[in-house]
């Protein structure tokens, strides 16, 4: 069948901190006694196949550097989640979007780039 994707790492310089954030951002939950976090049962992303293993979908672009997308949930809109995460700690980054952009660039505590996406 393959593999998918089971999880993505970011460098952090305070985990404790980075934690709070991610925590905070996705509802993710700690893994005890692992640097690991875990979706909540109850949020499952589909896979480009149709078929749903709980993975983040894999998106390649040669022109962009490596990050997260985080899609926001059907009923919230871009400007909601982005003023949500950045209560949590993200902070807005200098970016030149097109005009048909549906996104927008933050960075985490640690300064790992991610967007938030329509």
């Amino acid at each position: 069948m393959g593999s998918f994707i089971g999880s993505v790492v970011l460098r952090s310089s305070d985990a404790t901190r980075a934690a709070e954030f991610w925590h905070g951002a996705l509802d993710y939950v700690a893994k005890p006694g692992q640097p690991e976090f875990l979706a909540p049962s109850r949020w499952s992303p589909p896979s480009a196949t149709g078929h749903d293993h709980g993975a983040a979908r894999l998106h390649l672009d040669e022109t962009d550097r490596a990050h997260i997308d985080l899609w926001v949930n059907d009923g919230d809109t871009v400007e909601s989640e982005v003023e949500r995460l950045l209560a949590l700690g993200a902070k807005r980054v200098d970016w030149e979007y097109s005009d048909d952009a549906t996104h927008v660039v933050l960075a985490d505590p640690d300064g790992n780039l991610f967007c938030v996406c329509a």
